[in-house]
């Protein structure tokens, strides 16, 4: 192809909480830049992973869920979902084929509506489905709202993503290239550890102590002559039981969540780690505007 006929743009993937998106973001880029868990709402921010080839530039953007929010956290979460609709090229709107009823389909329905955007339908998770279930689900997305056709996959697997890649490019419109080949996200890697600890958190622990947990990082400092990362994080918890919680008897759930997210941490800087973690209590902090601010989340 010549420069001209290049292929480039901002892909918004949107849909209701766990359908799959952040597997789907990591699946296209080939590499993980977004934590999974089977938790609903686990991306709180907008996570950009890019996929260049010498013919494109697909650049991503996973988004938090979309869902009747209560709470200031949840509000900021949804709201920075919607501020993509308008600002991307393509829309791709994730459904469960397991799930199709899912309530929270309205709200994304309800955003839809407002939009320009052209918005192709990726139904996912269709290894949990017979063919014949598909068939009914189809048209039951197509008559609510107007879309550019639709494609179905399972990101956890990659069946599909292929054609589902073949279908955006045929979507975007001629551009140049916005990141140089190799970059492959624009988050910065003290972000990507920060969300790794949060990841452990939300396998190993559960009911309430996940949701009421931030991670940010305090310190991160490289030492290249002894190929050493030393990171130093702050979990923060809402209540001194959740902290008892993250610590565990005699600091076992501690260790059992560093030392996970510092083999992590070591694929993803291809270095040794010295993670050091800490439990601090800030009471009630998903209502208050400033904590959400300093957590990243506004």
């Amino acid at each position: 192809m010549s420069q001209r006929e290049f292929k480039s743009g901002f892909v918004s993937i949107v849909g209701a909480p766990n359908v799959g998106k952040s597997t789907l973001l990591n699946s296209l880029v080939a590499q993980k830049v977004a934590i999974v868990s089977p938790k609903p709402q686990t991306t709180r921010n907008r996570i950009l992973g890019i996929k260049t080839t010498p013919d494109y530039q697909i650049i991503l953007l996973d988004t938090p869920g979309i869902h009747e929010a209560r709470g200031d956290l949840n509000l900021a979460m949804v709201r920075t979902a919607l501020a993509t609709l308008d600002t991307v090229e393509l829309i791709l709107f994730l459904v469960e084929a397991p799930n199709p009823e899912n309530p929270n389909n309205e709200s994304v329905f309800a955003a839809l509506g407002t939009v320009r955007t052209d918005v192709l339908l990726v139904i996912n998770k269709i290894d949990l489905v017979p063919p014949e279930r598909l068939e009914e689900i189809i048209p039951s997305y197509e008559s609510r709202f107007h879309c550019k056709g639709f494609v179905t996959i399972s990101a956890l697997y990659g069946s599909g993503v292929d054609d589902l890649v073949a279908r955006i490019v045929a979507l975007l419109p001629a551009g140049p290239a916005y990141y140089p080949p190799e970059t492959m996200t624009d988050i910065s890697e003290r972000f990507i550890c920060a969300e790794i600890i949060r990841e452990k958190i939300l396998h190993l622990t559960s009911e309430e102590v996940p949701y009421a947990t931030a991670v940010t990082v305090s310190s991160f400092k490289e030492i290249p002559e002894r190929n050493l990362v030393h990171i130093q994080a702050d979990i923060h918890v809402e209540r001194p039981s959740q902290k008892a919680i993250i610590i565990g008897k005699g600091g076992a759930m501690l260790r059992r969540i560093g030392q996970q997210a510092r083999l992590d941490m070591e694929n993803l800087l291809n270095a040794r780690v010295f993670l050091e973690l800490w439990v601090r209590v800030r009471k009630k902090w998903r209502k208050d505007p400033q904590a959400l601010r300093e957590f990243g989340y506004q």
